[in-house]
């Protein structure tokens, strides 16, 4: 008997948000990954299926274990609903690294900044000074 099973997981990898395709027949899974760039509605990716999956590039085939998963259709909605109001990236220490990262971005701007006017300042004298030294002679 002919065993298939398909699943959609979309999720942000910085800086798209990416959508992956698993496909199980017969105990091999086949995997195709999609851009979508910004972050795809529903009926975003319900349309991109309907119209691309037959032109999707699934991976060849790897053997897998299939697990036989029965699930509460009410239970399954409301994991759904718990990953969709997650907010933000990974754990409290991914985003304190990221709030760092973006604090020394904020910083490095800041000093190019004051570097690149102190040079135009310094050849701005630079060349008042040798202006004042071809006039001294007459």
């Amino acid at each position: 008997m002919d065993n298939v099973n398909g699943k959609l997981t979309v999720f942000f990898e910085d800086p798209f948000w990416v959508g992956v395709f698993e496909y199980i027949e017969d105990g091999k899974l086949s995997v195709a990954k999609v851009t979508f760039g910004a972050e795809p509605k529903d009926y975003e990716v319900q349309e991109y299926l309907q119209k691309m999956y037959y032109d999707l590039q699934f991976s060849p085939a790897v053997t897998t274990v299939v697990k036989e998963n029965k699930r509460n259709p009410k239970r399954i909605q409301r994991d759904v609903k718990k990953q969709m109001q997650e907010n933000g990236i990974g754990t409290k220490s991914q985003q304190a690294l990221k709030m760092q990262q973006e604090q020394n971005k904020q910083e490095r701007k800041i000093k190019r900044r004051e570097r690149k006017e102190a040079e135009e300042k310094r050849m701005f004298e630079l060349k008042q000074q040798k202006k004042k030294e071809k006039h001294k002679g007459h």
